[in-house]
């Protein structure tokens, strides 16, 4: 486990997003998750489609919304579900399900309402709901005894639906570079990040939404404005690509939802074995006031800290993540 000792990730993030010549970038950065390569265009999918155990479909949830998932390998192995960052989709779990498949798991990953190939909401934009959607996917699934990980926004979601989660069907949980326990700064939370991070994204989104994107998925989201690094234009593309599917609106008022939303309870009230990993270069997320803190919350937490490492750490080093992921599980 790296040191964390004068950590100053967080100021470094504000000093960065304040930069007028950066106007574009501005906090955008602050919760999105991203954990793929370079996957092929899905078009949105109506119904069941099958190819053996690899299959992807939709439901509809009581207020109408139409939610995508996959759903991939053998029906009766333990379930391990993805939940992913803003603005992204299932896709950005493409890596990490085709590893898991391989070790004989059933893999499920659903678009968030707004995002991917899910209806492009305008409303019930919101954490509750975005769990209430959850909860009626993993009843029609059945998923029991499962394994939840969640990145960045997607963390949050899992904190939430692992702490109201109905006995049996939660085994363990993994936070990684997750927004929890909140990321605004208040009187109650000085180290947070102040609001006008968060209101330079919505300027950026509501202004130029592709090229934001770009600027966000180009920049220090994989740390590759760091001097040295090696960019990778697909990885940079395919979080473009995601992004862009989704509902401009929803993603709006997602940034809300990430940055205001308080899991602190939620933290308290798991009760199951959670994984907290997060890299301590997350000019994103920043580790101060997430994984430090959200690991003290925790009845049975772990904290893993990866020394360098980037938010989108799970695209970066998922050679390293990923079986370290697996040891989790399996021990």
């Amino acid at each position: 486990m790296a040191t964390t000792q004068g950590y100053s990730a967080d100021a470094d993030f504000l000093s960065w997003s304040l930069d007028p010549t950066r106007r574009d970038l501005l906090g955008g950065m602050v919760a999105a998750g991203l954990i793929a390569g370079t996957p092929a265009f899905a078009a949105p999918l109506s119904g069941h489609h099958n190819q053996g155990d690899m299959s992807m479909a939709t439901i509809t949830t009581k207020d109408g919304t139409e939610i995508f998932y996959k759903d991939w390998g053998p029906k009766d192995a333990q379930p391990i579900v993805f939940h992913h960052g803003w603005p992204l989709s299932a896709d950005d779990w493409d890596t990490q399900m085709l590893y898991f498949l391989d070790k004989g798991y059933r893999v499920v990953a659903h678009d968030r309402r707004g995002h991917g190939r899910s209806t492009q909401t305008d409303t019930g934009n919101d954490m509750d709901t975005y769990v209430a959607d959850l909860i009626e996917l993993t009843d029609h699934l059945d998923l029991k005894n499962a394994v939840h990980i969640g990145h960045s926004t997607g963390g949050g979601e899992a904190t939430r639906y692992v702490a109201r989660a109905k006995p049996g069907r939660v085994a363990k949980a993994v936070l990684v570079s997750a927004v929890p326990p909140v990321m605004i700064q208040s009187e109650r939370n000085p180290g947070g990040l102040p609001k006008s991070v968060f209101d330079g994204l919505r300027e950026g989104l509501a202004a130029n939404r592709a090229q934001f994107y770009l600027d966000v998925a180009s920049g220090p989201f994989y740390g590759f404005n760091r001097p040295g690094a090696k960019t990778l234009p697909g990885t940079i593309q395919n979080w473009w690509r995601q992004g862009m599917i989704g509902g401009a609106k929803a993603h709006y008022d997602c940034i809300a939802v990430f940055s205001e939303t308080d899991f602190t309870e939620d933290l308290k009230a798991i009760t199951v074995p959670t994984l907290v990993m997060h890299g301590d270069d997350d000019q994103i997320v920043p580790i101060a006031d997430a994984a430090l803190l959200s690991v003290k919350l925790l009845r049975h937490g772990e904290l893993k800290v990866y020394e360098g490492y980037p938010h989108g750490m799970l695209t970066t080093h998922a050679d390293v993540l990923n079986p370290d992921l697996l040891a989790f599980i399996k021990g």
